[in-house]
């Protein structure tokens, strides 16, 4: 990137708070999920259960045409549409009294947060390519994954005290809120955020498209293995109140205290982390957060019956190594997608690296409670094993990546296109 580039992004510290704001919206709704659509209409729990798992699948191609839109008009367009979708889909909610009116409004969301986390990556990684500043991808993704954590921690709070009374239009509050705070982050990012655009990018071999990605094989295999990284780091929220519930046996508020503080320390320790990452390189940077889960998972599978001050103490102590390796892994493995691909397919390929999570949200209840009925230990042991394969599995896959996209010095510097022959069509 040159000095001539720079020119083209402003608006960083704008970026984040938007980014920010955006998060708040989401926690202001995930705490109530089917609970919303429970207390304020008619629909049965099961069809609801089925309704909302639809509007999900339906989601499923939205990362290949949100990809091909960043890479032909620019990802912050992108975001912000998805953005506006959100906003929508949340002014529905308060409205929706049937089946098909909760069916359209919760498509509506789960479209727009489908093109968000489409898109965003490829976003920052814009911004940071030019910006004037001294931060590199890394340091951008690690900044805005703690003021994501920062904003759904404060709208997940801020639910939890408003719907205490539980009334209706309490609820409907919490509706508009978040389409609030989602239509202030658009407009935040539509009118003072700026990246370079598309054309500015390198053209050549990379305009291979989704042909040209699939045969990239290394590209590949780091979709495979993130997607074990992916299963992990959603297992702490996910499965933590059943532990504490049916083996652990422990307090009703520890669970709050031990999530709380994960993200707690998530928000504050992400900018000095981040700025600290780069100097490393990112595959051994995320091999040390697979060798970190291995033990989280280890640890976890000893949780069990004990005194208050020994459950305490423990989680304590395993909830601090899944927090060290969320904070390194979530900016490495996101930088190190956005360094394998080629500039000009960027946006396909960051879109493509969301399968990972979409995938591993799809697995991971089902891959606790299968596990965790055989018996309690072996979700944790399974989770170890397969990080442990992971980490040796990142290892091995950075011979075959560019020794650029390994760590990256300011100022950045495009990939080429793997060395595949060019698609027809």
């Amino acid at each position: 990137m040159g000095a001539e580039r720079a020119e083209h992004s402003r608006g960083g510290a704008v970026l984040v708070a938007a980014l920010t704001v955006d998060s708040v919206g989401n926690g202001l709704f995930l705490p109530l999920s089917l609970v919303y659509f429970l207390r304020l209409t008619d629909v049965p729990l099961a069809l609801l259960g089925v309704l909302l798992s639809a509007a999900t699948v339906l989601t499923l191609p939205v990362p290949l045409w949100a990809g091909a839109l960043a890479d032909r008009v620019g990802a912050l367009p992108v975001v912000v549409a998805s953005q506006v979708l959100q906003a929508a889909g949340y002014l529905a909610y308060a409205w929706v009294r049937g089946p098909v009116g909760v069916f359209a409004a919760a498509a509506l969301v789960a479209v727009g947060v489908r093109f968000f986390w489409s898109t965003v990556f490829t976003a920052l990684a814009d911004h940071a390519d030019g910006s004037p500043g001294a931060w590199t991808r890394d340091t951008w993704y690690a900044i805005s994954n703690g003021a994501r954590t920062a904003g759904l921690a404060v709208g997940g709070l801020a639910t939890g005290v408003v719907v205490a009374d539980g009334r209706a239009g309490t609820y409907r509050a919490v509706a508009y809120a978040a389409a609030g705070c989602f239509a202030l982050a658009a407009v935040l990012i539509a009118a003072r955020v700026r990246t370079p655009p598309p054309a500015a990018r390198p053209a050549g071999p990379g305009h291979g498209g989704y042909g040209a990605l699939l045969r990239d094989r290394p590209f590949l295999a780091l979709v495979g293995l993130n997607t074990v990284f992916a299963l992990t780091s959603m297992m702490l929220g996910l499965a933590l109140p059943t532990v504490m519930l049916t083996d652990a046996r422990g307090p009703a508020w520890l669970t709050s205290a031990v999530l709380a503080g994960n993200a707690f320390l998530v928000a504050l320790l992400s900018a000095p982390v981040g700025t600290r990452l780069p100097r490393h390189r990112r595959t051994r940077v995320i091999a040390l957060a697979a060798l970190l889960w291995t033990a989280w998972g280890l640890a976890m599978a000893t949780v069990g019956p004990g005194s208050i001050g020994v459950v305490v103490a423990l989680l304590t102590a395993t909830t601090l190594l899944f927090t060290v390796a969320e904070l390194v892994h979530a900016p490495a493995s996101a930088a190190l997608a956005a360094a394998v691909a080629p500039d000009a397919t960027r946006g396909r390929y960051l879109a493509a690296f969301q399968y990972s999570f979409a995938l591993a949200s799809m697995v991971a209840p089902a891959f606790f409670g299968t596990l965790y009925e055989v018996d309690t230990a072996a979700p944790w042991l399974v989770l170890a094993l397969l990080n442990a394969v992971g980490g040796v599995g990142v290892l091995l896959l950075e011979r075959a990546l560019p020794p650029a996209a390994l760590r990256q010095a300011a100022p950045t510097r495009p990939r080429s296109a793997p060395d595949v022959p060019a698609p027809t069509g």
